[in-house]
C-alpha cells in the first residue's frame, strides 16, 4: 500500500498544540501520521490518541509510530465519537486536540477510492469503508432537488441546477458507475467556454460529493464545542481547514465559545450565566508559507486557527 503524504503547516501545528511532555493529545485525523510523529517524540510520560474512520490510514500509522508503542493508542472510529473513544479509554480530559480535516493525499491518489476527477475508477469516496452510503448511491439514487443542493451548497457551484439535470438525464439511460463517466456527465453540462477558466470542471461536484457521502460539515458542527469541554484549563484545539465551509464553521464555533453573555442587547444585566470558555489564539487563520506552498501545492487552500480553553 503506496501512501505519500506530506504534513501541513506541521511546525505550526506543534507550535500552536503547545505540548507538554506528560501531556495526553489527540490526533483526531490520524491520516499518515506525519503531525503525530512529531507530537509523540516532543512527549515522555504523556500519551498520543490517534482517531481515524480509515483503516488504511491506521494500518501506515501503526507502522510510522512503531517505535513508540507504548505512548500510542489507535482508534478505528470518526472524531465526531471523541468523547466515547476516551470514556472507553477511561480518560476524562486532554491537553490538545489536532484534526486535519478534508481528503488526504493517500485517499486522493489511490484509484480505487474515487475521490479524484483525474483518476478513473467506481463512484465511492468513502473514507470509512465500513459505511454504506456511495458517491454511487448520491448519484444514482438521489433526486435532481437533493443533487442540486448539495452542489450548490457544498460545492459551491453555479451550475449546481445544470449539473443534476444532466446526471439524472444520463442515469436513466444507464447508471453512472465511475468517476470518469461523472466527469463526462458534468463537461456536458457546463459550457466550454466556462470550462476553460481555471480549476476542473468537476472539481466543485467532486468535493460536494464527497462531502455528503462522508458527513464531513455535520460532524465538524457537533464535534468543537464537545472537543472544548473535553479540554483542560490551558489545552489547545488546533484545526487546519482546506475550504470555506469548514473554516466558516469554525471561525463561527470559536466565536460563540468566546463569548460571555448571549443576552438580548436591551437587557439590563446578564441573566444567561454564559462563561467565555475559550481564548483566540488566532484572531486571523495561519497560511502556509511560500515556501511550504513551493514544497506542497496542496496545501494551498489551508488556513490554520487555534483556540486555549480557558
Amino acid at each position: 500500500m503506496e501512501f505519500h503524504h506530506i504534513s501541513v503547516l506541521l511546525n505550526e501545528v506543534i507550535d500552536g498544540l503547545n505540548i507538554r511532555e506528560d501531556g495526553i493529545y489527540i490526533d483526531g485525523t490520524l491520516g499518515g501520521a506525519g503531525h503525530s510523529s512529531e507530537i509523540v517524540k516532543r512527549l515522555k510520560s504523556g500519551k498520543l490518541i490517534g482517531i481515524d474512520q480509515d483503516l488504511n490510514a491506521l494500518e501506515k500509522a501503526s507502522q510510522v509510530l512503531k517505535d513508540y508503542e507504548e505512548k500510542v493508542v489507535l482508534v478505528h472510529n470518526n472524531y465526531e465519537n471523541i468523547d466515547i473513544v476516551l470514556k472507553e479509554l477511561e480518560i476524562n480530559k486532554v491537553d490538545g486536540i489536532l484534526l486535519d480535516l478534508g481528503v488526504s493525499s493517500h485517499q486522493l491518489d489511490e484509484e480505487s477510492r474515487g475521490f479524484s476527477h483525474n483518476k478513473d475508477a467506481p463512484l465511492d469516496m468513502r473514507m470509512d469503508k465500513t459505511n454504506t452510503l456511495t458517491a454511487w448511491d448520491v448519484v444514482n439514487k438521489y433526486s435532481a432537488n437533493e443533487i442540486e443542493d448539495i452542489i450548490f451548497n457544498y460545492g459551491e457551484d453555479r451550475w449546481a441546477k445544470r449539473i443534476a439535470e444532466f446526471i439524472v438525464t444520463e442515469r436513466k439511460a444507464k447508471p453512472i458507475d465511475t468517476t470518469l463517466e461523472l466527469v463526462s456527465v458534468i463537461k456536458k453540462a457546463i459550457p466550454k467556454a466556462v470550462r476553460m477558466e481555471g480549476h476542473h470542471p468537476a472539481k466543485k461536484t467532486f468535493q460536494a460529493i464527497r462531502i455528503e457521502v462522508n458527513r464531513e460539515l455535520e460532524v465538524l458542527r457537533n464535534s468543537i464545542n464537545k472537543m472544548v469541554d473535553l479540554l483542560n484549563p490551558g489545552g489547545r484545539l488546533v484545526i487546519i481547514t482546506f475550504h470555506s465551509l469548514e473554516d466558516r464553521i469554525v471561525k463561527e464555533a470559536f466565536k460563540e465559545l468566546y463569548k460571555d453573555c448571549i443576552c438580548p442587547p436591551h437587557f439590563p444585566e446578564c441573566r444567561c450565566d454564559k462563561v467565555r470558555e475559550i481564548k483566540i489564539l488566532t484572531r486571523k487563520p495561519i497560511l502556509p508559507s511560500q515556501e511550504e506552498l513551493t514544497n506542497n501545492p496542496r496545501s494551498r487552500s489551508a488556513k490554520l486557527r487555534i483556540a486555549e480553553k480557558l
